[in-house]
């Protein structure tokens, strides 16, 4: 599988120590299999650096069989209340290798957000994340898997 991580780094090897704490699945390397949002996640991280958009390309071996994935088909019940762990500080990710699902970007997090702050409630929630345009997001939580099992290909600059 052919996967981006949008950075203003070359990243060829990836160590999940650097991740930021408190995301949507927790600490990891984050992952996605649309091009197009990896330059938007790089330019991004760009214009608050300074720095240069870079987008990494790597390739994930399919067979993870040995690994253990969480995977959210829909930004569903069970999803929101992930992220929202997570985002609170929760550990659960931990139990897992890798994790793969829906991004909350910008506008789906306003969503995420009214629930996380009791507004909503999570029938509401659903209902309106059903508007906003799939996208996705495979974090990698275990540095074994990424040691093992995904390898970099190649890195672009991105404008």
């Amino acid at each position: 599988m052919i996967l981006f991580h949008g950075s203003i780094l070359e990243i060829r090897q990836p160590d999940v120590a650097h991740s930021k704490e408190n995301l949507d699945f927790g600490k990891g390397f984050y992952l996605t299999t649309h091009l197009e949002q990896a330059r938007r996640w790089a330019r991004r991280k760009a214009l608050r650096t300074g720095g240069k958009a870079i987008v990494n390309r790597y390739e994930l071996e399919d067979d993870l069989s040995d690994y253990k994935e969480l995977r959210f088909f829909s930004e569903d019940e069970d999803w929101v209340k992930f992220v929202c762990a997570c985002r609170r500080g929760g550990k659960d990710y931990e139990k897992y290798d890798l994790i793969i699902g829906g991004v909350a970007d910008d506008k789906v997090f306003a969503a995420v957000d009214m629930y996380f702050r009791g507004i909503w409630d999570i029938d509401r929630t659903i209902s309106e994340l059903k508007f906003y345009k799939a996208n996705d997001q495979i974090c990698l939580v275990s540095q074994e898997l990424i040691d093992q099992k995904l390898h970099f290909v190649v890195s672009e600059e991105v404008t």
